[in-house]
């Protein structure tokens, strides 16, 4: 069932702007009310509100993975006032999946946060950075336990990313979601577990994990611990991609919507302290990128995705035929 929620219109919309909305703005979020997903498009929408002075009606939409409410913002008028929000890498593997026959270059993308990966422990484990963390994995191959959500969750495909670029072997313990994953390193259970920073924030900010790095380029800040570095510090060679997330509309609507959109990308989202506090207390990166930058951006954890889908038997199609190619390494 599909739910939704209107905000209340916001009183600094700027006259400068080459659009200007005559009625309000539906954002499908196609995942269920109350998820990281949906918390996050309705922070986006309130500075949105204020910036166009037109009311933001959020709408969720479950269903295909997230494709069928993607699927509905395809498929209204391409006049700029239906949206979709979610993962820019599940938006570019739907055609990949056969869920959704749009490639991620048909949509033009303003994301505003990264979700990313962490290598957590055990406060007691031996491990201090994520280089002692890596040597210990070769010299012991499949022996060091890796906890994940499973194949092809996010914390599995951080801890491949790795594995591929550094010839290693662990020994993979799959849990039934991120949550049993971290819990299971808390416990003890596990030594490592890879997945989301904001699945990892309560437990690190407890004391009960420790985080060696984020699989990632960029440091994260994490509200009521500080700063955890990217693995890259110790790990310069490897090449790692971002889950970004944020809103989209197809790319041919007016031109004048996407100038608009893009000046209040830059204007508000970029300089949000709202977002930037919700991405810090969540564990997420703030990374308020539009237009090719976005496009360059987000199509590194696509073909991460894709192909890892396609090598797990789980793709429809190969990523081939709709033109991803696969990562290097």
């Amino acid at each position: 069932m599909a739910a939704a929620l209107a905000l209340g219109v916001g009183t600094g919309a700027s006259a400068e702007y080459a659009w200007r909305p005559e009625q309000p703005i539906t954002i499908i979020v196609p995942w269920a009310a109350g998820g990281s997903t949906d918390q996050m498009t309705r922070v986006v929408a309130g500075e949105l509100e204020e910036a166009l002075g037109q009311k933001i009606v959020i709408v969720n939409q479950q269903g295909a993975s997230g494709s069928a409410g993607t699927k509905n913002a395809w498929e209204a008028p391409h006049d700029g006032y239906t949206w979709a929000a979610g993962a820019a890498s599940d938006l570019g593997t739907y055609p990949v999946q056969g869920l959704l026959d749009t490639r991620l270059e048909d949509w033009a993308l303003f994301l505003s946060v990264a979700n990313v990966a962490v290598l957590g422990v055990h406060p007691d484990s031996p491990y201090e950075d994520a280089g002692q963390l890596v040597e210990a994995m070769k010299a012991n191959p499949g022996q060091v336990s890796v906890a994940t959500a499973g194949p092809t969750s996010a914390g599995h495909n951080a801890m491949e990313a790795i594995a591929r670029q550094t010839d290693l072997e662990y020994k993979h313990v799959t849990y039934d979601g991120g949550t049993p994953a971290v819990i299971a390193t808390v416990a003890g259970e596990t030594e490592v577990t890879t997945q989301l920073a904001m699945e990892q924030a309560e437990m690190i900010r407890a004391n009960l994990l420790r985080p060696l790095a984020v699989i990632g380029t960029e440091p994260l800040e994490l509200a009521g611990y500080g700063t955890i570095p990217p693995v890259t510090e110790e790990l310069p060679d490897i090449s790692l991609a971002a889950n970004y997330f944020g809103i989209w509309t197809p790319k041919d609507v007016p031109p004048e919507v996407l100038e608009t959109m893009a000046a209040v990308w830059q204007d508000r989202i970029a300089t949000s302290e709202a977002l930037e506090d919700y991405a810090s207390d969540r564990g997420a990166l703030f990374t308020p990128y539009w237009g090719d930058d976005a496009q360059k951006r987000a199509i590194g954890m696509v073909r991460q995705s894709a192909w890892l889908l396609y090598d797990a038997g789980k793709a429809a199609r190969s990523p081939d035929e709709v033109g991803i190619a696969r990562p290097e390494g």
